[in-house]
């Protein structure tokens, strides 16, 4: 079921400077692999790697041409000099830099063609020029396939081992009514050429209404099948979402009254029983909601929990312009198996925060969350208006010691150059220890007016 919110987060100022776009190739790990998931190592070292969107840089002297840097892990963590930057550009992605095509505005990853390595999907603004799978290898990624696509999400949606490629060809509808989106399902795995096994249309009857921005999978019923939940505009200055269920006949939206979210959503394990759990936002409600996953699907609505800085032991105070639950993200930070919950809140004092809430075996919980943003003690930077600290987060395990490591990203940092914050995870939580920060000018990429942060996964 959809639920509205205010439709803000593409709305930062777009106006760039001139420069141009450099590219390192990742250094080689002499360390002995870990155990990164494969959809989120693309040079095959075994640490996980980062993907920061940057739609706003200038690319080949084209506004809001857009690039995307990939940091990659390793067990230090990321290092500015470790990194690839993709753009138009680049030699081997097809397109040419455009002004406001916006390359790195929504980006997904996984190894779509099976060969160890995870791959990296780049979506844009322009429903015309598409996006591009970038593939991975020992070298890091490089070459490039177009795809019909300005958004995706990958995941094995039939179970059959096979990482499948979810494609939406959306409008970007400013007004009353949505411009629409395309949407089919390509059934992996998908070849070099662009070739998928198979190609089936997805809900086209719903989602004509709907302009798919983000979303995440996970599996919900834990039947083997990835489940998916969308955000997108709906209309009338509103966003919305809807939650798709996988079965033997492929993904079911599921009609059924639940918080269908006013934010961000994500989905993962935060009870630690097997099933994955849907989080929604309501960043103007300043909360979130939690919808425990079983064998059904998400539990009835005695099951559903609300969270917001005023549950004992969230810190700050539930306001109404902090826009907490504007984005949130899933991971293990303390790895004790169960997944915890980053809460963005980038409007917190006009400058940004973000909240950590735990995890345990009865659910999420308030008790020991943290709360972290550039006037927290030894995180870098100093905290300023319209710096949005916060305004995507994501949990990922890039020194792979089996904590995940919170990225937030503040796209508003200098003027809207961008910038993004590394915290590293432990068994007590998130420390300030070893903080590392960087923007586009740290990684020799475009910098000015860039929204470095805008996309993180």
């Amino acid at each position: 079921m959809f639920r509205a919110r205010s439709h803000a987060r593409w709305a930062l100022p777009l106006t760039l400077g001139l420069t141009a776009l450099g590219l390192a190739a990742p250094a080689a790990s002499a360390t002995p692999p870990k155990s990164a998931p494969v959809r989120d190592d693309f040079n095959g070292d075994g640490y996980a790697d980062l993907a920061v969107g940057a739609p706003n840089g200038t690319v080949g002297g084209q506004a809001r041409a857009g690039y995307v840097t990939v940091m990659y892990g390793g067990p230090h963590g990321l290092s500015t000099s470790h990194r690839t930057t993709v753009s138009r550009a680049t030699a081997g992605i097809p397109g040419a830099p455009a002004e406001g095509q916006r390359f790195g505005l929504q980006v997904s990853k996984g190894d779509l063609d099976g060969d160890g390595y995870a791959d990296l999907v780049v979506g844009s603004a322009s429903p015309r020029a598409g996006g591009v799978v970038v593939w991975g290898g020992p070298r890091g990624l490089s070459g490039g396939t177009p795809v019909p696509a300005t958004d995706t999400q990958t995941a094995d949606f039939d179970g059959d081992g096979r990482l499948d490629l979810a494609l939406f060809a959306a409008g970007f509808g400013s007004g009353d009514d949505p411009a629409g989106t395309t949407a089919t399902i390509w059934k992996g795995p998908l070849k070099r050429t662009g070739t998928p096994a198979a190609r089936t249309p997805f809900d086209p009857e719903h989602l004509q209404y709907i302009d798919i921005r983000d979303g995440d999978t996970g599996d919900i019923n834990r039947d083997g099948r990835a489940d998916l939940v969308l955000t997108g505009y709906c209309g009338d200055g509103n966003d919305c979402s809807v939650l798709y269920l996988s079965g033997p006949a492929g993904l079911s939206r599921v009609t059924d009254y639940h918080p269908g979210g006013d934010g961000a959503a994500a989905i993962g394990d935060l009870n630690g029983d097997g099933y994955d759990d849907l989080v929604t936002g309501f960043q103007d409600d300043n909360s979130v909601w939690v919808m425990y996953g079983g064998a059904a699907g998400l539990g009835g609505q005695d099951t559903w929990k609300e969270f917001t800085q005023d549950t004992p032991g969230v810190p700050g105070g539930r306001e109404g312009t902090d826009k907490f639950g504007q984005s949130v993200a899933v991971g293990d930070i303390t790895g004790d198996g169960i997944d915890d919950l980053a809460v963005g809140a980038p409007d917190e004092n006009g400058e940004g925060v973000v909240d950590v809430l735990r995890g345990s075996r009865s659910g999420l919980t308030g008790a020991g969350a943290q709360a972290f943003g550039q006037n927290t003690g030894g995180v870098p930077g100093t905290a300023e208006q319209y710096d949005s600290f916060g305004y995507v987060v994501r949990l990922l395990d890039v020194n792979g010691n089996g904590h995940a490591d919170l990225a937030a990203a503040a796209p508003g940092e200098d003027g809207y150059d961008g910038a993004v914050w590394v915290l590293r995870g432990r068994p007590s939580g998130l420390t300030t220890d070893a903080a590392l920060t960087f923007g586009g000018k740290a990684v020799q990429a475009p910098y000015r007016k860039a929204s470095f942060g805008l996309e993180l996964k």
